[in-house]
């Protein structure tokens, strides 16, 4: 198999665990910068040329685009399904996780539990939101934003009210949501691969931080799902149409209520927190792929 992966860094660990993992089970690796493809378009053809070469389509694509590079990423994404190449994650459905509000639309038309959630311009809506968001305390998030970028707490009405105005002048669409004090800073990753978790952690936050993301300090254990728990993460992975996706969720007690999903979850934490070897199941999910496309 001739595998291809979409990474801005070829030494970012996820990056380097996949193409170790692929190279272990005797395929063939190539790591291609999003930013370094040209995509060309003529009448019934289609070509990415990478460093002034036309690029040969790999068999299969593993995604990993960060948020800085969503929209061209997707467009190099895209370019490689119609070239003929299995994508993991599809273009449409990294479009669909990353746009936060298109997700929870898509999340809780088909009864999954999330966040009360609120999405507002106008400033004499504000008064309205607090009451069905519950708050103050608030949280606030920019519609697009990974390892806990763009999310605010807003400990009091006015420091709410402020923070959106200058929000808004700046151009930014913003989600009001539930503050969810029982989670104590804690949250669950449950990391799922064509329809089934293969691992999951519970990631706890730093000290005087509110986030449980990696990135923003925070710790990871492994931990084992619930019947329910694992039913929901697989649930929503399939309605936004991941193959590959790190599905969060509130560790409280009851229904899951899911945060958010990652198209490009990073490995570093969840294999060092559950001792699986998550870079090779990646792997036989594009053998699977590819063998059933």
């Amino acid at each position: 198999m001739r595998l291809g992966i979409l990474s801005k860094g070829s030494r970012i660990y996820s990056t380097k665990r996949i193409r170790e993992a692929a190279r272990n089970r005797g395929h063939r690796v190539i790591t291609l910068n999003p930013l370094k493809c040209q995509l060309n378009l003529m009448r019934y053809q289609h070509s990415i040329y990478y460093s002034g070469r036309k690029v040969n389509p790999p068999d299969v694509i593993i995604p990993r685009i960060g948020a800085t590079l969503t929209n061209y990423g997707i467009s190099v994404v895209r370019q490689f399904e119609i070239l003929g190449s299995k994508v993991l994650n599809s273009a449409d459905s990294i479009s669909r996780s990353r746009d936060k509000m298109r997700a929870l639309q898509l999340l809780a038309a088909e009864g999954i539990h999330i966040p009360k959630t609120v999405m507002a311009r106008n400033p004499n809506q504000l008064v309205r939101a607090l009451q069905l968001t519950g708050g103050p305390p608030t949280i606030l998030k920019l519609i697009e934003g990974t390892q806990g970028i763009g999310v605010i707490l807003s400990e009091t009405r006015q420091s709410f009210e402020s923070t959106l105005d200058t929000l808004w002048n700046l151009g930014q669409d913003i989600l009001i949501q539930q503050f969810m004090a029982e989670s104590k800073g804690r949250d669950i990753r449950a990391f799922v691969i064509n329809g089934k978790v293969v691992a999951a952690m519970k990631r706890e936050a730093a000290a005087e931080e509110f986030r449980a993301n990696i990135h923003r300090g925070g710790t990871g254990k492994m931990v084992t799902l619930s019947s329910i728990q694992e039913e929901t993460a697989i649930r929503a992975t399939e309605i936004i149409g991941l193959g590959i996706a790190g599905v969060d969720f509130f560790d409280i007690p009851g229904e899951p209520i899911i945060i958010e999903l990652n198209s490009s979850p990073g490995l570093q934490g969840i294999e060092r927190a559950s001792g699986v070897d998550v870079a090779t199941e990646i792997i036989k999910y594009a053998e699977f792929a590819l063998e059933n496309n």
